[in-house]
């Protein structure tokens, strides 16, 4: 309970991107769990899709405020999932500063109301700002990181390299301290091995170091058996306490598990075109025969490589379930027919958690970012990694040649480092390979393992479970003794 009787309250304000937010809202729905107030900050257009997540705990409210009008941003843009373009990554991260001065004054309503001032204010590690604000409150900012333990440690090491990495083959290895396994220089984001002393992200990126440093703590979407090796160099000071509370992803399907087992009802099956499919394959070929495929929210392909992945598919006789973004790719002649009931192109949004989860699932052919990542070796899923972009590289080398959980799509580049298209005969290799090859085999049963960890650390008792109660304690203690000082 909070010092004054009432219970301890958090504020939540995730960046404008869905998977930012995901994690941000099995953070909310965990605190609630415990009996912890949450207040999400978000804009308008974002408002629908958090409340269809959250509307069932009453401890989980929602503060609506106006999405800036911004030259450079199409009309009614308020989600980086709806960018028409990556190149304006960096616009939106900029638009987003004028929310400052209404979250100023939300803090404000909160703080002259007693019992509402919050514990703490967790915000994305993209809204820096938001440190500003919560020191004129004496409010603790702890910064969400949407990034793994030690794919960040690799990115702040590769700082202090960057001329080295930059005048490097891609062929070369790079290697680092305390990293346990080589990496090339495009696996780091284009930041880093470009040599552009102008790239529009140095500035941002400036902004969130100097903001973390400058917050209560971080929360990492990862658990203590996967990376609690790499904590302390990742808390590169002693007052920025990293706390490894995930994957968040698992507490809602634990939580549920739980009470199907004390009611002893059987689980509710979905009932979507997707689940219906993937059951008759369970009927039909068994367990661990479908490939999942999908690269994300933000992942943008041509056609052409599109056209590829759909050759190799074929080619390699897998079943496959494949999510597909593109408005304009449309399938070679005759592939549908060709392809059968073997394979399944979802164009709409899918729950990949569920997907991951259904046992006719054997693979995952993933970009490789922390929340896909999670997701597939939370449900000990092997990942077949083809990294697009940002972090995902690093992410791509861990799983493969750190944790032993997944293959790597080999990838060629050109003469500027720029990545060629993937051929269909290559795809098809690694798809047979993770699906019924010995490497495949044997990142699957690594995976199983993470996953059974990864449960562990979120199970009543588990490393995350114990973290995430020892934050709140520690917030709650914290609130307490300013109180009695002042």
């Amino acid at each position: 309970m909070g010092s004054n009787g009432s219970p301890p309250h958090v504020v939540i304000f995730p960046f404008m991107a869905q998977g930012h937010t995901l994690p941000l809202l099995d953070l909310s729905r965990a605190l609630a769990c415990r009996g912890t107030r949450v207040t999400i900050i978000t804009t308008p257009a974002n408002a629908p899709f958090i409340l269809s997540k959250t509307s069932t705990h009453p401890a989980i409210s929602l503060y609506v405020i106006p999405f800036p009008n911004v030259e450079e941003l199409p009309e009614g843009c308020e989600n980086v999932n709806h960018l028409p373009s990556p190149d304006l990554f960096v616009p939106f991260i900029n638009a987003t500063k004028p929310l400052k001065q209404p979250f100023e004054h939300i803090l404000k309503e909160m703080c002259d109301s007693d019992s509402t001032t919050p514990i703490c204010v967790v915000s994305d590690m993209f809204l820096p700002w938001t440190v500003d604000s919560c020191c004129l409150f004496d409010i603790p900012r702890i910064v969400f990181s949407g990034m793994g333990v030690l794919p960040t440690v690799i990115v702040r090491n590769a700082s202090l390299h960057v001329p080295c990495i930059s005048s490097l083959h891609h062929s070369e290895p790079v290697n680092l301290p305390l990293v346990p396994f080589s990496l090339n220089k495009t696996d780091f984001p284009d930041f880093v091995w470009c040599a552009d002393d102008k790239h529009p992200m140095l500035p941002i990126l400036s902004e969130l170091q100097q903001a973390e440093y400058n917050s209560w703590g971080i929360v990492v979407n990862s658990f203590e058996e996967l990376e609690g090796d790499h904590v302390d160099a990742f808390e590169y000071q002693k007052e920025t306490k990293a706390w490894l509370v995930g994957p968040l992803l698992l507490h809602d399907q634990i939580k549920q598990d739980l009470m199907n087992s004390g009611s002893g009802n059987a689980d509710q099956k979905q009932t979507s075109q997707y689940i219906k499919w993937l059951d008759q394959k369970i009927e039909g070929v068994g367990p661990c025969n479908v490939i999942y495929v999908a690269f994300g929210s933000q992942s943008y392909m041509t056609d052409l490589q599109m056209e590829e992945i759909a050759l190799g598919l074929e080619m390699a006789g897998q079943q496959f379930i494949w999510v597909v973004r593109s408005k304009t790719w449309v399938p070679p002649d005759g592939w549908e027919e060709r392809v059968g009931e073997r394979g399944l192109v979802m164009r709409d949004w899918v729950d990949q958690r569920g997907i991951l989860a259904h046992p006719a699932i054997g693979g995952f052919l993933t970009h490789c970012g922390w929340n896909s990542v999670l997701e597939g070796l939370s449900m000990g899923v092997p990942l077949l990694a083809w990294p697009k972009g940002a972090e995902q590289g690093l992410n791509a080398r861990y799983v493969a040649m750190g944790l032993k959980a997944g293959l790597m799509v080999p990838q060629e580049h050109d003469a500027k480092d720029d990545p060629l298209p993937v051929q269909h005969n290559v795809i098809c290799d690694a798809v047979k390979e993770l699906m019924r090859g010995d490497q495949g085999k044997k990142a699957r049963e690594r995976a199983r393992e993470l996953g059974r960890k990864a449960r562990q650390a979120e199970e009543k008792g588990g490393s995350s479970d114990k973290k995430l109660d020892e934050l709140i304690e520690c917030l709650t203690s914290r609130q307490k003794n300013s109180r009695t000082a002042s």
